[in-house]
Parts: structure tokens; C-alpha cells; sequence
């Protein structure tokens, strides 16, 4: 005799008993890193490089703020790392290196046009 019941399809499982083991793990970040926090950092890290970059009076000063600024921020970067948001960290170190870059740019674009070292 046939189930009448029977649709040919795999049956649900009733909850009853557990259905076995996942297919594959499932791994989940302890402290998973927002996009608002790296954000966050970001903008701080922009605002803090600016208003350090702008205590120079020519293309040298800006280049040792920006320097001196950015290793501050890596030290906090890394503090947040460690004891605080990640994301922020995250933001930080990502902005911080943008900053060293367009301070290494200058110093090489003001090198090329004057011949002379601009930082000694």
C-alpha cells in the first residue's frame, strides 16, 4: 500500500531530534569591525592631521608635523587595537598612511622643482 501522504519531496525535520552536524563551520569574528567605526576613524584622523599639517609654515614643517602627528596616531591605533574599537583603529592607520603619502609627495614634487633636500 502507498502513503497517501507521501509527495515525493525530503520531509522537513520536526525539530525533534537534531537534524546532524553543519555541512561546514562556522567561524564568527570575536569583535567584528563596523563601518561607522572606520569611518569614525578615519575623520579624526583626517581632522588631527590637518590641524597638525597647518602648525607648518613651509613644505618642510609640514612634512615633520605630518610625521610626527601620524606616529601619535599609529601609537593610539595601536592602543585601540588592543583595549578599544578596532574599527576606529582601522580608520585611523588607513588615513594616517594616506596623510604620509601625500607629505611624501610634496617633499618629492618641492625636491624636483628646487634640486635641494627640503627637509634639512
Amino acid at each position: 500500500m502507498t502513503d497517501p501522504y507521501d509527495t515525493g519531496r525530503p520531509r522537513d525535520p520536526s525539530g525533534l531530534f537534531p537534524a546532524g552536524p553543519p555541512a561546514r563551520p562556522t567561524y564568527r569574528e570575536p569583535h567584528p569591525i563596523d563601518g561607522i567605526a572606520v569611518l569614525l576613524g578615519g575623520v579624526v584622523a583626517t581632522t588631527w592631521l590637518l590641524l597638525f599639517g597647518l602648525l607648518g609654515t613651509g613644505v618642510r614643517g609640514y612634512a615633520w608635523w605630518t610625521v610626527v602627528a601620524g606616529g601619535f596616531a599609529w601609537l593610539v591605533a595601536l592602543l585601540l587595537v588592543r583595549h578599544g574599537d578596532r574599527g576606529v583603529a582601522t580608520g585611523v592607520a588607513i588615513v594616517v598612511g594616506g596623510g604620509w603619502s601625500i607629505a611624501a609627495v610634496v617633499v618629492a614634487s618641492r625636491w624636483m622643482a628646487s634640486g635641494d633636500w627640503p627637509l634639512w
